[in-house]
Order: structure tokens, then C-alpha cells, then sequence
């Protein structure tokens, strides 16, 4: 537990260091800790908590051998960045050393003619792994798997398998059970490394497997897939074709990864957010994702003059109209807000849930009447001081009452319906509220005053 703690704090002041460096300048020193002290995990967390020339920089710095691993470790929008720059051949030998599950999920994220160029550049036998892998959906063991399998045939000797083993250039990092199969590469059974290292070597492999292994159909879902290695405890399993033929296995670094990537993806899914969106992105590609959203807001200011155009023969008699109704617009959006808020954040850290939300809109549309009636009564007060007209001060006081009920309800419920659309309500939420209590307000203000007032 002890050297666990100082690794741990070892690394944390080497990516303190680093940041020290890109901050300084000393770049030699950065150099080294990227290259002989930083995990890739933790050379990834950094890039992504930099800015984008301090990500060039840092890429630069570090050696080709490494970059792979960093990149299988990058959320998709901050490895796009690289891998945009980066020639076939170059992504080829970076990706070599990696999983196969990994440089397929890597190269998912190139257009398809990169791809085919990436793929011509690995030799054969690569290729062909990778090309298995890529065949399936990474939602099911067959875009989970690896192809690192170590086989043997049921007839040899517990020492003919170790002499195998000393032959081969390496061995896969996990490498708990061995995986017997017949010429074909039927899978017959498997044998548990421990228990071969310590069986007598003339002894045959046929008599130490288990002839009923357990293993994973290639087109079972991933969910399934992780569950059956937690309630079994599996370090690994062979994954076979709907005919019992070997085509990989998947070890628990690759469902642990899974559950990571789910938790991430759960916590963002509740506000509607995408977990691989990068926080530096670039100025155009934010501009971009933004300029929707304002596109959609510039639609609904125009639809908020057109409400206001139809009483605008309200407005030429009564000219405090206009200068009171940007108030009741006002006090609405950020009602509203509050309202949206106070959802994102529940649904963000998995508090809401059908049992609750009855009780939670309910709360916020009684809170949204209160403060109507409380703020209707003041501002209804400083309008009759104002101008000196008791009808209005009441349309104005009866638009703020009805405008904070609509914030609330728009509050509430817009979140809920832009996470069922997937569309992240941090930036979507406030232009659809203000939308609505704009909107809202306006005709409630200048519907009463029309009513009220012109009668």
C-alpha cells in the first residue's frame, strides 16, 4: 500500500513538474518526464488539460514509441487533433505495439479511405487482426476483443508448451489461461497458466484442461459481456463464433476500460452532454458548435418582435408599455434559469428519477408562483409610482405572476426533453427558457394591456 501511495505521489509531482515546464519553457525537463516518468493515462489527462499550442508542443516532445498508447488513452475530439496530422505509415507504426481492440477503436475515428491507407501500411498478419476487429460494432465482445491469443493443440506436453512459450517474441501482458484448440482452431478447453507452471512437464495438456470453458460469443452485448466478468471474476475469456471457433479474448483491463468509459459517458448523458467533447477545442470548431444555438436564438428574437409587432397599436397608446416590458422578460429568463440550473445539476449528479420529479416540478412552479406574487406586488408598486396609472401597474403585475409560472414549467421541462434528444442543455437550455419566457411574457404583458387597457 505503501509504494502504491508514493507512486502515486510520484506521478502527481512529475505532472506538476511538467506543467512547471510548458509554463516556463525549460523543455528538457519536460522531455524527460514525458518519456521515462509519465504513465500514457497520465500524459493523456495532460494533454487534454492543455491548451492547444501546449498540446503541439507536448506531442512533439514525445517519442513516436509512446505516442499510441497516448492516443488510445485520448478522448475522441483531442485525438482527432493528431490524427488529422499524422501520415498512414506514421499511425501505422505508432499503433503497432498497441491491442488490437485499441487500433481499431483508433482508427474508427478516420475517414474510411485513411483507414484502407493505415491498413495497407501494417503488415499481413496485423492487417488481418485488425480487419477481424474492425468487423464488429464496439457495443458487442467482437469490437471488445483481442486477437493475442496463445493456443496450443490438446496432444503436446506441459513442457513442449513451455518451450513454445520461451520461443515466442512476447507474450500478451495478460496471460492467465491457455486456450487449446484443434487444427481448425476449434476451442476444445483451457488450462490456467498456474496450474501448468506447476504440473509435471511430461504430463499432456489434454488431461489439465477444462473440456466445458467458459466463453463469450462474439455478438454478445458488452453490458452482458462486463457483467459476466464481475459475477464471475475473470481475469480473461475466449470469445468463438456461433460454431465454437476461436477468435480472440477479452482480458479485464479491456472491461475496465468499458465500466470507465460508461460511468464518464452515464454522469454526461444525465445533462445531455457529450463526454468526448473537448474543452480547448479550437476557436472555429467551438464557434461552430455554438453559432446553432445562436442561430436558433436569433430565430427567437425574431419571433419575439413578431409577438410585440402584433400589439404594437397597444404600444403607440401607451408608450410605457415598451419601457416596462423588457422587465417582465427579464424577471421571466432568469426565473427560468434558476429553474434550469437547479435541474442540470440533478441530473447530473443521478438524482432524478420517476418517483422524485412529480415532486420537484411541483416545488419549482409553486416557488415560480411565490416570487411571481411577491415581485408582481413590487414592481406593480414602482409602476404606479412611476407613471401614475393603476390599470397598468395591475396588467404588469398580472404578466409577472403568469410570466415566473411559465419559467418555472420551462425550466423544468426543457432539460428533461434535451436529454431525451440528446443535446446538451449547457448550451441549448438557456436560449430555449429565454425563448419561451421571451415569448410568453411579451404576449401575456401586452395581451392583458390590449384587454385591460384598450378593452
Amino acid at each position: 500500500m505503501t509504494d502504491k501511495v508514493t507512486r502515486e505521489a510520484r506521478i502527481a509531482r512529475d505532472f506538476s513538474l511538467v506543467e512547471a515546464g510548458l509554463d516556463s519553457g525549460s523543455l528538457s525537463n519536460v522531455r524527460y518526464l514525458l518519456n521515462y516518468s509519465l504513465p500514457p493515462a497520465d500524459i493523456a489527462d495532460l494533454i487534454e488539460s492543455s491548451t492547444p499550442p501546449e498540446r503541439q508542443v507536448i506531442w512533439k516532445l514525445l517519442k513516436e514509441k509512446y505516442r499510441g498508447e497516448v492516443l488510445s488513452e485520448l478522448a475522441e475530439d483531442v485525438a482527432a487533433e493528431f490524427l488529422e496530422r499524422m501520415a498512414p505509415q506514421e499511425l501505422a507504426d505508432a499503433t503497432a505495439e498497441l491491442d488490437t481492440d485499441d487500433i481499431a477503436d483508433i482508427l474508427q475515428q478516420l475517414p474510411a479511405t485513411l483507414t484502407a491507407q493505415v491498413l495497407h501500411s501494417m503488415g499481413a498478419q496485423d492487417r488481418l487482426r485488425v480487419e477481424r476487429v474492425l468487423g464488429y460494432s464496439d457495443d458487442i465482445a467482437g469490437g471488445l476483443m483481442n486477437t493475442d491469443t496463445v493456443t496450443v493443440r490438446p496432444h503436446i506436453t506441459v513442457k513442449t508448451a513451455l518451450r513454445y512459450f520461451r520461443q515466442l517474441p512476447k507474450l500478451p501482458q495478460i496471460f492467465d489461461t491457455l486456450l487449446v484448440v484443434n487444427t481448425e482452431d476449434k476451442l476444445l478447453g483451457t488450462v490456467p497458466v498456474n496450474e501448468l507452471l506447476t504440473s509435471d512437464p511430461a504430463t499432456q495438456i489434454r488431461s489439465l484442461m477444462n473440456e466445458e470453458p467458459l466463453s463469450i460469443a462474439v455478438d454478445t452485448d458488452s453490458k452482458k459481456v462486463a457483467s459476466l466478468f464481475e459475477k464471475r471474476d475473470l481475469v480473461s475469456a475466449p470469445v468463438v463464433d456461433s460454431d465454437g471457433y476461436l477468435l480472440g479474448r477479452i482480458t479485464v483491463d479491456d472491461i475496465v476500460d468499458l465500466y470507465r468509459d460508461e460511468a464518464e459517458n452515464h454522469i454526461m448523458e444525465r445533462a445531455g452532454m457529450d463526454a468526448e467533447q473537448d474543452t480547448f477545442a479550437p476557436v472555429l470548431k467551438t464557434q461552430r458548435r455554438r453559432a446553432v444555438w445562436l442561430s436558433i436564438n436569433l430565430v427567437a428574437a425574431f419571433m419575439a418582435a413578431a409577438v410585440i409587432g402584433l400589439f404594437e397599436a397597444t404600444i403607440e397608446q401607451f408608450v410605457a408599455l415598451a419601457v416596462l416590458q423588457p422587465i417582465v422578460a427579464s424577471m421571466g429568463g432568469i426565473a427560468g434559469n434558476q429553474s434550469l440550473t437547479i435541474m442540470i445539476r440533478a441530473q447530473v449528479l443521478g438524482q432524478i428519477n420517476r418517483g422524485n420529479i412529480g415532486w420537484l416540478f411541483s416545488r419549482e412552479v409553486r416557488a415560480g408562483l411565490l416570487n411571481g406574487l411577491l415581485f408582481s406586488v413590487l414592481v406593480g408598486l414602482v409602476a404606479y409610482l412611476w407613471f401614475e396609472h393603476l390599470l397598468l401597474s395591475v396588467v404588469i403585475a398580472m404578466a409577472l405572476v403568469v410570466n415566473l409560472f411559465i419559467a418555472s414549467i420551462a425550466g423544468v421541462l426543457t432539460p428533461m426533453f434535451l436529454q431525451k434528444m440528446k443535446i446538451d442543455p449547457a448550451l441549448a437550455g438557456g436560449v430555449l427558457v429565454t425563448t419561451l419566457t421571451d415569448v410568453g411574457g411579451f404576449f401575456t404583458f401586452l395581451g392583458l394591456a390590449t384587454l385591460i387597457l384598450i378593452g
